[in-house]
């Protein structure tokens, strides 16, 4: 791990151009030319007791979000059946809140196998879960387990206070220990400093998830956040790149805020290691016109034949 965390502090002292193809060139070794599309339905929105600083659901935010109970199969069903239309690979079930009930949980549950015979893999962040829950889930015909790290052990506290770190450890082990694959990531942009970025992907390689969410703080108003300026893209490319050298086999989706940090160069972003994206909007700001997207994943699958 030390030579590793060495081998990471050294790339961010390359040039920019050096940094991109070595993380590129990765990409293609490992995981090949294809391009992962997947995507959320917000079931339950608001009303978190939590304090996370970067959330629009929070207890301390104050921004103006919808706010509603877990939705019904058929809403969920729909919004499964519009993702698949995007061209979503993956669909993922996302509740606000630390967990949820067992009633819920047989809800969600009853979903599963139906979205599965859409076409799409199921996935699910539901918040910190039991054993038992999680192999109920696994029962249910759940593929992966979404939940986030969000930031390093030694950044978490200045942006989460209701929940510590390791209790998200622990929900990522029981879900691996299930058999689950795990998809666990963070957010770039809250005010840490390359040492965290460094510090959050040692986490994540050592936990050997299998998909890691890179999201780009969105200050959104209304959350304790909402002052800070949005990431520079050069910061955003390395850190891509970084996660890349990281976990040179693992899929590294890019997800919210990467229309905010890119605008028109979004293919940089891929060109940069990544090798997924979220499609449809995220849980409570919209995303990119469907058109648009449709349009940067034939840019992106063309860059990637291309190297091939």
């Amino acid at each position: 791990m030390a030579e590793m965390e060495r081998e990471l502090k050294e790339l961010l002292h390359k040039p920019l151009l050096e940094i991109i193809c070595l993380a590129n060139e990765l990409r293609n070794r490992f995981c090949g030319n294809r391009l992962y599309l997947c995507s959320i339905v917000n079931a339950r929105s608001g009303l978190c007791s939590g304090d996370c600083k970067y959330c629009a659901q929070s207890r301390v935010s104050r921004a103006n979000i919808a706010v509603y109970p877990l939705k019904d199969k058929d809403e969920i069903l729909e919004s499964a059946r519009a993702k698949k239309a995007l061209g979503a690979q993956r669909f993922s079930i996302v509740t606000s809140g630390e967990s949820i009930s067992d009633e819920e949980l047989d809800r969600i549950c009853e979903v599963i196998p139906e979205i599965r015979s859409i076409g799409l893999e199921v996935c699910a962040s539901l918040g910190m879960l039991s054993r038992d829950q999680l192999r109920a889930l696994k029962s249910a015909g759940l593929v992966r387990y979404h939940h986030n790290i969000e930031a390093s052990p030694s950044f978490y506290p200045k942006i989460v206070s209701t929940h510590r770190f390791e209790d998200r450890m622990r929900t990522i082990r029981l879900a691996k220990e299930e058999g689950l694959e795990v998809c666990s990531g963070g957010i770039i942009g809250m005010g840490e400093d390359w040492e965290d970025r460094i510090e959050m992907a040692l986490v994540l390689r050592d936990l050997d998830v299998d998909s890691i969410p890179i999201n780009f703080l969105i200050p959104i108003p209304g959350t304790p956040l909402e002052g800070l300026e949005t990431l520079d893209p050069i910061s955003a490319l390395k850190a891509i790149a970084l996660f890349r050298v990281a976990l040179p086999d693992k899929e590294i989706r890019i997800i919210a805020g990467r229309e905010r940090v890119f605008g028109p160069m979004q293919l940089l972003a891929f060109l940069s290691g990544a090798n997924g994206l979220m499609v449809g909007g995220y849980l409570t700001v919209p995303g990119a016109e469907a058109q648009e997207d449709a349009r940067l994943i034939r840019l992106i699958e063309e860059e990637f034949q291309k190297i091939c």
